[in-house]
Formats: C-alpha cells, sequence, structure tokens
C-alpha cells in the first residue's frame, strides 16, 4: 500500500520568484505552537518580506506573518515571531556552504501542508538586477504572446 504524499500550499511567496533568481531549492519542517497551526488552516500567512538566516548550526525564520488565531486566548502566538526550521545536519552544512558565497541568501517560496505537517520550501537564491527583472517580464510576455498565436 503506497502512501501518497498530499500537498495543500497554505501561502506562495510569489515576489520572491521575481526579486530573485533561484538556484536550489530544500524542503524544510518548522516548529509551531498550537494556536500557528490552527491559523495556517485557516491560510492566515504571509511570507512576502521574510527569508531565512543561520545561526549556531540552525536555522530560522524571520519576518514571516502568520496572523492571531481568531478563536485562541490569552496564549496566543506572536504574529512575526522567530522560528525554527528543521533540517538534515548534511543539509545545514550545505546551506552554510552556499550562503557565505557572496550576493545569496535563504529565502521561503511557499508553506504547504505535507501529510498533515507544515513544511517550507527553502530557496538558496541571488537578486535580480533591475535590468535581470525586465527581462524575466519580456520574455514572459513573449511566451504569452507566442501562445496566443498557436491557439488561434
Amino acid at each position: 500500500m503506497e502512501i501518497q504524499d498530499q500537498e495543500k500550499n497554505i501561502t506562495v511567496n510569489r515576489k520572491a520568484r521575481h526579486e530573485y533568481s533561484i538556484l536550489q531549492t530544500f524542503e524544510a519542517g518548522i516548529v509551531l505552537t498550537g494556536t500557528e497551526v490552527k491559523a495556517l488552516r485557516q491560510g492566515k500567512a504571509n511570507l512576502v518580506d521574510s527569508y531565512a538566516n543561520i545561526e549556531k548550526g540552525e536555522v530560522w525564520l524571520l519576518s514571516a506573518n502568520i496572523s492571531a488565531y481568531e478563536q485562541g486566548n490569552i496564549n496566543n502566538h506572536e504574529p512575526t515571531r522567530t522560528r525554527k526550521l528543521l533540517l538534515n545536519k548534511s543539509e545545514i552544512r550545505k546551506l552554510i556552504g552556499k550562503v557565505k558565497e557572496k550576493g545569496l541568501t535563504l529565502i521561503p517560496l511557499r508553506m504547504y501542508f505535507k501529510n498533515g505537517k507544515v513544511k517550507v520550501e527553502l530557496a538558496v537564491a541571488k537578486g535580480k538586477k533591475v535590468y535581470d527583472k525586465r527581462e524575466s517580464i519580456a520574455r514572459r510576455d513573449f511566451q504569452r504572446e507566442q501562445e496566443r498565436r498557436f491557439k488561434y
């Protein structure tokens, strides 16, 4: 009997693919409190302007906004707290090597449920220059135009 990997997106960082060129991606678990998971089930998360940092051999997700759970009590979570990401030691070593290179950073691309657990897709990325962004937009428009022509 096969176990299927059922994935359900919670939030996608669309701005990341526009602002950065993605070099490599990793799947990471995330340490959350109960009210955070309940808020995520309601889809109340935002990854825009968030990033990951490596400190003392651990990976941390900073400025990711998970809104407060509405039915929560006084022990509700802080929306933009720093959260620990769970990766293997070998993956963390790879990330440390990549991030030490000039101009590379760690950004979350999406947050999703996989078999009932919250996962974060983390990317090693390099910031795009303005002319690179223009080139990406022109390429996308050209592709769209080609698809329209072949359609008719």
